[in-house]
């Protein structure tokens, strides 16, 4: 299974959490590709995620099997040259937008499966993995909030959210859609600038059932919990956004122990992390 990551060394926690899931149902190979970068703006400085735990992460999956690896790309040089100018600002990181540019690394193989590193696994993937893609560019599941607000058809849902992708390279090579997508982030001011990037510009997508990528609430047929930010509105309203790593609150406030035997792994490893 070929998987894709992208962030700064602030994604360190749930890229551990994630891969430990992942490990648990997938028995076989994992290839894992992560895209990061230096970054330096006026407000913030970003790092990329250090070789120290690129290492460590490919020995953890080596355990499992011994043809799986961890291989990191510096992405820096490549968006220092195509800077989404009017997108560094928003609420997001730049690094959301580092995807976007996994066509310019011709060694990635033509399907791959991209995880935000909030996004848990829960059950067995390869159903949804290997599913056929040869007509489509991307197969993703409808953003929870966003699918009532930033569709674009006029007869159905179709705002697919960027955080679980199975990603057809070929294809997206074909259409250009990443090339095209990255030039609207350049020019173009977007509230979600990767997901509507992608959502607008895409030619041939798929929508695929909830349960790949649950971005709400638990359910018994859950593959992939992503642990997004979420809107109560009783008894007040609140903006809550709960990561897996903050494993206290994944107790108290969201109620779940379906993880705890990852998250226990989790706190154990978690020292052989470069900080």
């Amino acid at each position: 299974m070929n998987l894709l990551y992208c962030g700064d060394q602030n994604i360190q926690d749930g890229l551990l959490i994630s891969i430990l899931s992942l490990l648990k149902h997938e028995p076989d190979e994992l290839h894992i590709y992560i895209m990061t970068m230096e970054l330096h703006t006026a407000e913030k400085d970003y790092h990329a995620i250090p070789d120290r735990t690129i290492s460590f992460l490919n020995q953890l999956v080596q355990r499992t099997n011994r043809h799986s690896f961890v291989k990191k790309y510096d992405c820096t040089a490549l968006f220092e040259r195509q800077i989404p100018r009017k997108n560094m600002g928003t609420r997001f990181t730049p690094y959301a937008m580092l995807r976007l540019f996994a066509d310019q690394l011709p060694d990635l193989p033509a399907r791959l499966l991209y995880l935000d590193s909030d996004v848990v696994c829960r059950k067995d993937p390869r159903e949804f993995y290997h599913q056929d893609i040869t007509d489509v560019e991307f197969v993703g599941v409808l953003d929870y909030y966003g699918r009532w607000f930033f569709h674009h058809s006029l007869t159905h849902l179709d705002y697919i959210n960027s955080g679980v992708l199975l990603l057809n390279m070929e294809k997206i090579n074909q259409t250009k859609l990443f090339e095209r997508a990255r030039e609207r982030c350049v020019k173009r001011w977007m509230f979600m600038p990767d997901q509507s990037a992608l959502n607008k510009l895409a030619q041939a997508k798929r929508i695929a059932p909830r349960k790949y990528n649950e971005q709400h609430q638990l359910h018994a047929d859950t593959v992939f919990q992503h642990f997004t930010t979420s809107f109560k509105f009783f008894p007040l309203f609140k903006i809550q956004t709960i990561k897996p790593w903050e494993v206290q609150q994944v107790h108290d406030v969201l109620g779940i122990h379906e993880y705890d035997d990852i998250l226990n792994e989790y706190q154990q490893l978690v020292p052989n992390l470069a900080k």
